[in-house]
């Protein structure tokens, strides 16, 4: 088989933080012998996770085994999940903003035994839901663990504590329609419905000034894809958290100033 070198569009820093967890996770374990440096393997994670290269592949590149490359490419994705920043601390953050967008997103799956619950009928293919939340410039804050693609928008929100942190935090959250009935500080547009069969110009202006405020949160749905992986997960979904969290970690490294 022909391999070739190619590149990973990430940060040094990104990388050396990486490494530096998995030499710590090294130490930990004492191991005396591994077919890859820290360094090595956390360029491995990296350009599985950014660019979507598969298992197959970067065994071949980096000259292991299938399943070695595998099991390397599992411990640093639950490395960095372990170290991404949870509801609790993404709150404390939001809190400080002016204001922030909620969005879902459905990342596709291979079709599995049990598909039933993986597939969404608002999209018309499996997958599992992940929601994003965003700042007013559309910087990714904080993506929540996976649930089935069958779950509804709202329902996920509520399964993942994201609608009762956000009211209990009383920040002013811009969402789409799917949302409706979450309450609290949870802003969504107007709907037509049985009793309201036409929207007025007001609140037709209102959906506007909304719609394009939402908008805005499109940026970290695609900043979260932007990582090739989630193109289409060729795993077991019951991984999808784990990667997702991974990312999430990932993306704070890489955009903070001052990672220490």
């Amino acid at each position: 088989m022909l391999s070739y070198p190619s590149a990973v569009a990430l940060s040094s820093r990104t990388l050396n933080h990486l490494a530096d967890l998995v030499r710590a996770e090294r130490t930990r374990r004492r191991g005396r012998w591994w077919r890859l440096d820290a360094d090595r393997q956390a360029l491995l994670a990296l350009a599985h996770l950014r660019n979507g290269d598969t298992i197959a592949r970067l065994a071949c590149g980096f000259a292991i085994s299938v399943t070695t490359a595998w099991r390397y490419v599992r411990e640093a994705i639950d490395l960095l999940a372990a170290h991404a920043q949870d509801l609790n601390a993404a709150i404390r953050h939001i809190g400080r903003l002016a204001y922030a967008i909620l969005d879902g997103t459905l990342i596709p799956i291979d079709r599995i035994a049990d598909q039933r619950p993986y597939y969404s009928g608002k999209h018309k293919r499996h997958g599992v839901n992940v929601q994003v939340i965003a700042d007013c410039a559309g910087r990714l804050i904080w993506a929540s663990p996976a649930l089935p693609g069958a779950a509804h928008d709202l329902t996920a929100a509520r399964t993942n504590g994201l609608i009762e942190a956000l009211n209990r935090a009383n920040v002013m959250t811009f969402a789409d329609k799917a949302y409706q009935g979450a309450g609290g500080s949870i802003r969504t547009p107007f709907k037509r419905h049985r009793h309201r069969p036409r929207l007025s110009r007001r609140q037709k202006t209102v959906n506007r000034h909304h719609a394009k405020i939402r908008a805005v949160g499109e940026r970290a749905v695609a900043t979260l894809k932007g990582w090739k992986v989630l193109t289409k997960l060729r795993c077991c979904p019951r991984r999808a958290t784990a990667i997702v969290q991974a990312i999430l970690a990932l993306h704070h490294v890489q955009t903070s100033r001052n990672p220490g």
